[in-house]
């Protein structure tokens, strides 16, 4: 069957995400697009300054040769000039690759290669010196800019220079083409292609997933649809922008929304710069959310008697209200009266603590959550909801509407998108959304998108209204040695619930019985060795501790009531290394590659049986 066929999306008169960004930039001027912490000081940037350095980045490529449909990619940490490329590279008819900060040389060649890369942008010198290890199997690269010049002033080469220098040609360009720039907008096509994200490469090597601008303009305009997007929310970047869905949140979304985007210093300073900034819409993945609801844990520890009696009585009745929430019910008079003073006396206060007071509404995707959580949050007067999607349907597919969740699914399908079951109940998804396809692997792509639907390769159930329930990757399914189909997520979202375990991996396909690898909460399990007098030197020797162990055991065979007997964790082994998104173990997005996992620690598992 021929490949479906789409009305491109039109807002503001604007076909395109780079026309609608001139749009914007002309109509907001002076309007902050952005913040940005330097020296302890948050520091604004207009619409018209990002609309100046966009232009002055696109001229200066095509001064330097860029023809359209080249790749550029760009090798750094969430900022503004990340943003003021990406725009730039549009603009001057090109298509923007991310690459993530934590990745080696070797995989920057690789992406660099296997995107023919033409210009590559750098932050500085240590993101610099990767290329520079490589660049001998990089011939195509014509052109390096870095952003941030800090330890490089005496270095010279040729194929390298700062984004000053390319402002400036970019500058000189455009005095003498001065309708280069409007003329290479207008050129653009909703079915071109405007980014690749390159996939986490959880089962190999990553592939190009190339977007177009019909695909980004259908999410935001429907993302408005489904959330109600506001000029005045304040939303944070601190994800890397080489993830689709803080693509779709820091660079996209302001487009509709006309919002402000602020960028966190770095990963630690997060909880500290949301308590500055208070966000109004606040978009996240599950180990974002499992890390505020341990702090808290961690602090009601340390209360006093009676503030943990006023914590647990404020938390009591939120859950009672938010209850009612999750059977889509009107919460009772009496007890929506209580819980509002509850709120304004209590829980408010435990928001402002973690920069939450200011929600309209928080979203959680990209990987399960346990609906404990949630229900936490929603206690706390959150109003949270869960979303699901992946890089090859543009980030989105479904969500539950704000006020209509229901608890344990990932929502119904957005407007203008259909999502159905195959026999094998794997998740299909058909609508505008749908990328063009893998960069160079059409074999792989026609895998993938069979007559219109895209295979999601996640296993799920639609009930009767619609909503849609994920129970596994489909290749992640477990089956005992017994024939039993077990959904290892289920189990791994229940104990990642406790403020002691930050992962989890079940393991248990072909075998007797289930087991576990735990990787723990450092700080959390680090004070419980405190107030209990647990010795230990390092990690490793906090993971073997014995009362540690049995700390983590207690946690397991609380969930393991909650589910049948074959499905109960019989044994465990803690990871005694701490894993960062530079460790083969984790992709960039902090998702545990269970294959990985399991092979680097076959003889810890072995250990179990």
């Amino acid at each position: 069957m021929s490949k479906p066929v789409y009305e491109p999306v039109v807002i503001e008169g604007c076909d395109t995400i780079i026309k609608l960004f001139r749009y914007r930039v002309r109509q907001l001027g002076k309007k902050v697009a952005m913040r940005e912490k330097n020296f302890g000081i948050w520091e604004s940037f207009t619409w018209e300054e990002y609309g100046k350095k966009a232009r002055e980045i696109g001229m200066g490529l095509i001064s330097l040769g860029l023809k359209r449909g080249d790749v550029c990619s760009i090798l750094s940490e969430n900022n503004k000039e990340w943003l003021y490329t990406d725009m730039g590279i549009l603009g001057s008819g090109g298509v923007t690759s991310g690459v993530y900060t934590t990745d080696s040389s070797n995989q920057l060649q690789y992406l660099v290669s296997d995107s023919n890369t033409r210009f590559l942008f750098v932050e500085n010198e240590e993101q610099l010196d990767k290329y520079l290890e490589v660049r001998d199997k990089l011939p195509d690269v014509k052109k390096v800019i870095v952003f941030n010049p800090e330890g490089l002033h005496e270095f010279q080469d040729d194929n390298v220079i700062m984004i000053e220098d390319l402002y400036d040609l970019g500058r000189a360009y455009e005095k003498e083409h001065p309708e280069c720039w409007d003329r290479e907008i207008d050129k653009s096509d909703p079915e071109d292609l405007m980014i690749l994200i390159y996939t986490s490469g959880t089962t190999g090597p990553p592939k190009g997933a190339m977007i177009s601008h019909r695909n980004c303009m259908f999410q935001i305009e429907t993302f408005d649809k489904v959330t109600e997007l506001s000029d005045r929310d304040e939303q944070l970047s601190f994800l890397p922008l080489c993830h689709i869905l803080e693509r779709l949140v820091t660079i996209l979304i302001p487009l509709k929304s006309c919002g402000t985007i602020n960028f966190v210093e770095g990963s630690d300073t997060v909880p500290e710069n949301i308590r500055e900034l208070s966000p109004t819409i606040f978009i996240a993945v599950p180990r974002i959310w499992e890390k505020f609801y341990s702090a808290i844990q961690l602090q009601v520890k340390d209360a006093t008697r009676f503030g943990k009696w006023f914590y647990h009585l404020a938390v009591g009745i939120g859950e009672k209200a938010a209850d009612y929430k999750i059977r889509r019910e009107s919460i009772p008079v009496g007890l929506s009266m209580i819980y509002w003073v509850t709120k304004k006396l209590i829980l408010n206060n435990i928001l402002r603590m973690m920069g939450l007071d200011r929600l309209r509404w928080a979203a959680t995707g990209a990987a399960p959550i346990s609906p404990d959580l949630i229900r936490w949050y929603l206690a706390m007067g959150v109003e949270m909801f869960e979303a699901y999607g992946q890089t090859e349907c543009t980030a989105v597919a479904s969500t539950n509407p704000i006020g209509d969740a229901k608890l344990g699914t990932v929502g119904k399908a957005i407007p203008g998108t259909e999502m159905q079951t195959s026999e094998e109940g794997e998740i299909l998804i058909k609508g505008p959304s749908v990328f063009l396809g893998y960069y160079n692997q059409p074999e792989k792509t026609k895998e993938t998108v069979v007559d219109g639907w895209l295979h999601t390769g996640d296993v799920g159930i639609r009930d009767e209204e619609g909503y849609i329930t994920i129970t596994d990757r489909l290749k992640d399914i477990i089956i005992t040695a017994g024939g039993k189909n077990i959904s290892p997520s289920e189990i791994e979202n229940q104990l990642k619930f406790s403020p002691y375990i930050t992962d989890a991996v079940v393991i248990g396909d072909r075998k007797k019985y289930l087991t576990c690898l735990i990787m723990i909460d450092q700080e959390n399990v680090e004070k419980y060795a405190q107030d209990h007098n647990i010795p230990y030197t390092n990690f490793a020797s906090l993971c073997k501790a014995e009362e540690v162990v049995d700390l983590i055991w207690g946690e397991t065979v609380k969930v393991n009531k909650k589910f049948a007997r074959v499905e109960q964790i019989k044994k465990i082994r803690l990871i005694d290394q701490l894993l960062t998104a530079e460790d083969d173990e984790l992709t960039p997005t902090m998702k545990l590659k269970r294959k990985f996992v399991n092979k680097k620690y076959e003889e810890l598992i072995a250990s179990m049986y």
